[in-house]
Formats: C-alpha cells, structure tokens, sequence
C-alpha cells in the first residue's frame, strides 16, 4: 500500500498555505480553536496525509494502512483543514465546527469523523495507544507503520515515559513519534513552566532513535522520515522544530494564541499574509 498522493514536496508546501487559510477561517467562524497549535502542525500533517501515510482514500479502515495518532487532540482543527484539503473530508463540514452534534468536535473522535483512528484529547494518552497498535503490528506480522504526533507541553505527562520505555523494551521500530516542539503550551514557554532540555539526550537515553528537524519545512520533515533507519530494533522520535501560529506574524511565537481566534480586520490581514 502507498500513499495515494505521493505529492512532491513543493506540491505540499502549496496545500499548506491553503490548509492554513481554512484554519484561519474555520476557527474564526466558529468562534473558537486552537489557533496556534493547529499552525503550528499544519506542514507535518500535509506532509503525512500528502506524501508520507499510507492508506487508503476509499477504505479509512483498511486493515494494512498505516496508523496516525493525533496525540495533541486540540489541535484537532489543523487535522480537520488537513483532512478537507486532501479531499478525505467534505469542506462544507469546516462550517460546522465545534457545533451541537457537529460531525467535527472539538478533539478527534473515530465514531464522527472517517480517517480518525482513536479518540484523543486528554494529553498524555496517544503514545501509548501508539504503542499498543506498533505492538500489535509486530504480534501479528502485519508492515503498517505508526506514527503519533505530541505536543512538547504534553511531555509533562508522565504516561508518554512509560510508553517510551515500554516501545524500547519491545523493539518497537515500525512506531515513529513525532513531538510538536514549537516551545509553547497554553500560558507560556515550555522550558518556564517545566523544562524538557537536553530532549533529545531523554529520549535516547529511553531507546529511542532520535532525529531532529525542521517540522516547518516540509522538504526536510519528509526527508528525515523518508530516511529513517528500518528494522534496527529502535522506535523512532523525531524532534520537529516548529513556531506555534507558524504562518502569520503576528500570531508565531505568541502564547495567548494558544486560545485566540482572528477577529475582525485579523482575519483578512492574516489571509493577506498568506495570499504573499
């Protein structure tokens, strides 16, 4: 099985101007998002949907198809722009998000949305979910690959630990976990609030591969996946260096975006950014 795009990695960076126009704009329609953690990881979500992931556009329950965990559930929005852009979702759906009884809530739910493959939003769970499908792939001689995706905040969870720990002790290389690294979480820095530096010294120090990146840059994001090592027993972290709001000047690298929605002449001008 292949990715069913198989886009070039300037063809991604192209849909990732557009997913981001549709994060602006879905969020500001609905009232309310994750602003900057949905920017932040829109060029790794293109990548994946667009080049890296592969699946199935007619079956999203296919039994050999690899495996994608939105660990940092908030960020649900850039999934969902992702998802429409890649025409795995009906566009006409972004107007009903966070909605009553909307088929987009507000953190990935499998029994509304097709290409959700579990239920995520309390932080902390989705490596270990993670773990236990890489785990099951090995068990059952099946080739599809895992691959989760955290938020760097979210490392404050000591359940990612035993979950690193355990995909070490089990050889776990067909698990590729990505951490959103863009510094931030919901009301400052991460290195303020509880610091994670050396990170990649901890997470080798837990078995796995690591592999730093810019997950900005979807050339070199692709390319530090499409070369990781096979079969040498290690799972695989990749550290992808990323701004949160990436995109518009005036929401990277600011904390209170974590929550913030464009307003009023925000929204055009941000377009307009992105239109340059």
């Amino acid at each position: 099985m292949n990715n069913p795009f198989g886009f070039s990695p300037e063809e991604v960076v192209e849909n990732t101007v557009e997913i981001r126009k549709k994060i602006l704009t879905t969020n500001h329609n609905a009232g309310q998002g994750h602003t900057g953690a949905d920017l932040s990881e829109t060029d790794i979500l293109a990548s994946l949907y667009l080049r890296l992931l592969r699946f199935s556009k007619d079956d999203p329950q296919h039994p050999d198809r690899d495996r994608f965990i939105l660990s940092k559930g908030h960020g649900v929005g850039g999934l969902y722009c992702t998802l429409a852009q890649a025409g795995l979702l009906d566009s006409n759906l972004l107007d009903t998000y966070l909605q009553f009884n909307t088929k987009l809530p507000g953190h990935p739910v499998r029994q509304k949305t097709p290409f959700v493959e579990v239920n995520t939003g309390a932080l902390g769970h989705g490596l270990a979910l993670g773990v236990g499908l890489a785990l099951a792939a090995k068990k059952s001689g099946n080739g599809y690959l895992t691959y989760v995706l955290t938020g760097d905040g979210e490392l404050q969870e000591g359940s990612n630990w035993e979950a690193a720990m355990t995909a070490a002790h089990y050889q776990l290389d067909n698990l590729i976990w990505i951490v959103d690294r863009n510094g931030l979480q919901l009301a400052d820095c991460t290195e303020t609030i509880m610091s994670l530096e050396p990170l990649d010294d901890k997470l080798a120090a837990f078995g796995m591969s690591v592999h730093t990146t810019n997950g900005n840059d979807p050339a070199e994001f692709i390319a530090t996946v499409e070369s990781l090592p096979k079969d040498d027993g290690k799972p695989k972290a990749i550290i992808a260096q990323t701004t949160k709001g990436k995109g518009v000047s005036f929401i990277e690298g600011q904390p209170s975006w974590h929550h913030r929605i464009p307003k009023g002449d925000e929204l055009p001008q941000a377009l307009e950014e992105l239109a340059c």
